[in-house]
């Protein structure tokens, strides 16, 4: 299912910045490829890739940027608040739609709505948070929170669950989430695998 190009753990920036506008160009690119792809098994699984990134990338952004720009960017709450909110938004637009399935007759359209949510969204965020992130940290802080992304990243859940925007509830709750989320994942593969 995943593709190791869109598997965000596995990037190599450095810089969390750099990293995460990166991700946000693999994110309007995953949703290019879902738009593109023909009605059935294809659709399903770049669907399937897009909620995986949208979910491991925002869970990472929930657990170590926001927390970190609200104690350095000027207006950090105000910042972090606005754009969790939009990150709320986003995840239930994306379960709803997760929900809906591929096949649906108004999943393209609710596609575009969570697509022009999500770029909105990221172009915020390197507005907003990340130009003024990059201005406030050094090196060795980007560093350090590049190798926190990836490190999130790969614990993270694989699917959206709104509610859990802050970093305590990710911590609380990503975990076990991200255990269900996983196993499910495995067991839909191995079903498609067989026929089933």
């Amino acid at each position: 299912m995943s593709d190791r190009r869109t598997v965000p753990e596995l990037m190599g920036e450095n810089d969390v910045v750099d990293l995460l506008v990166r991700q946000h160009a693999m994110i309007r690119d995953l949703f290019d490829e879902v738009e593109e792809s023909p009605a059935g098994a294809r659709r399903t699984e770049a669907f399937e890739r897009l909620v995986r990134m949208l979910a491991v990338h925002e869970t990472a952004e929930e657990e170590i940027v926001h927390p970190y720009a609200r104690l350095k960017i000027e207006d950090g709450d105000e910042v972090v608040g606005d754009r969790l909110a939009e990150e709320r938004e986003a995840k239930q637009l994306l379960v709803d739609l997760e929900r809906l399935g591929t096949g649906h007759p108004d999943f393209s359209g609710r596609l575009q709505v969570l697509r022009a949510a999500v770029l909105a969204h990221a172009e915020a965020e390197e507005r907003y948070e990340f130009a003024r992130l990059r201005a406030r940290t050094s090196v060795a802080e980007r560093r350090a929170m590049a190798a926190g992304v990836k490190a999130a990243e790969a614990l993270a859940p694989t699917h959206p669950h709104p509610g859990t925007e802050s970093m305590v509830m990710n911590l609380l709750f990503g975990p076990p989430l991200a255990i269900v989320d996983r196993t499910r994942d495995v067991i839909r593969q191995a079903m498609r695998g067989h026929g089933g």
